[in-house]
């Protein structure tokens, strides 16, 4: 049985841990609603850029993007995996990285190429190891998502795709559903599917005007397309920060309660070898003194 001062050191050190993780708690749930107000806040532009991508295509049917363009066979796709920086959320990078490496060995199987980009350090790291063609990452975004700073990485696999050195795209990250849920998500982001650029008839109606073309409409729907895109990667950046958060979050309070259960139990054995301890000095002293006595 341990002693009095090492059952002490350890209760010291639970109590000292619990701290640290109440810390990491309070403050992951001021960054969490703060990532929620970001996500939430750049969902307008993105519906906003959608409605005027999905008007000026239906407006120029005569002109197709390579972004909507769907190939007949799918050879070789770009993955672009979404992770967190850091650590200590829970489940959330092991997940999407689940959910990664079973497409990737579904995409081995049906004998698919691919390459991949990391946005992430967790994300980075676990692609290395598997070995990947890792053609662009970033990491170390911070806890606001940078627009600027995406475009680079994102922006090699969007060339490669409308080069026709890809046949799609593929975008994993952690979608937020709530505070305690988040899911990992692989979706398609190119070419761009007919049910992300569909819109409902009171949307067809407000946008119902046409519009004059400064340059040319080829040159404006190229661009905006290539802006479209661009924000579905910031959304998808956005929303795996307010799961990152979130996920933390909880892993922290978790973290808390367990200490805080642990404490509560070693305080417990503390008292029983503290009782234990005096009763064998009074069981001593008393048979010393019966001995003297006799």
């Amino acid at each position: 049985m341990p002693s009095t001062k090492e059952i002490r050191l350890k209760i010291k050190s639970f109590q000292n841990t619990r701290k640290i993780t109440k810390a990491m708690e309070m403050v992951s749930a001021s960054k969490m609603r703060k990532a929620q107000d970001r996500m939430r806040a750049a969902r307008p532009y993105g519906d906003k850029i959608r409605n005027i991508v999905a008007h000026l295509a239906q407006a120029n049917p005569e002109y197709k993007h390579p972004f909507v363009v769907k190939r007949d066979r799918i050879r070789t796709v770009g993955l672009i995996l979404v992770t967190t920086d850091k650590g200590l959320c829970g489940g959330l990078n092991t997940n999407i990285q689940r959910a990664v490496l079973n497409r990737l060995k579904q995409w081995e199987v049906d004998g698919v190429a691919y390459q991949a980009t990391a946005i992430g350090n967790k994300g980075y790291g676990f692609l290395q190891r598997l070995g990947a063609n890792l053609v662009s990452h970033v990491v170390q975004l911070g806890d606001k998502p940078n627009l600027e700073r995406l475009i680079g990485p994102v922006k090699v696999q969007l060339d490669a795709y409308a080069a026709g050195k890809l046949d799609a795209v593929y975008l994993a990250y952690s979608r937020f559903i709530n505070t305690m849920k988040q899911e990992p998500v692989i979706e398609q982001l190119l070419p761009l599917s007919t049910e992300k650029l569909a819109q409902s008839e009171a949307e067809r109606r407000a946008y119902a005007w046409d519009y004059l073309y400064e340059p040319d409409a080829q040159r404006v729907l190229d661009e905006l397309l290539t802006r479209y895109t661009e924000a579905l990667v910031y959304q998808s950046l956005a929303e795996n920060m307010a799961s990152e958060q979130s996920a933390r979050m909880v892993a922290m309070k978790a973290a808390s309660d367990n200490a805080k259960k642990l404490i509560d139990e070693m305080q417990l054995v503390y008292n029983k070898t503290r009782q234990a301890g005096i009763t064998k000095e009074i069981s001593e002293i008393v048979g010393g003194a019966a001995a003297v006595a006799s």
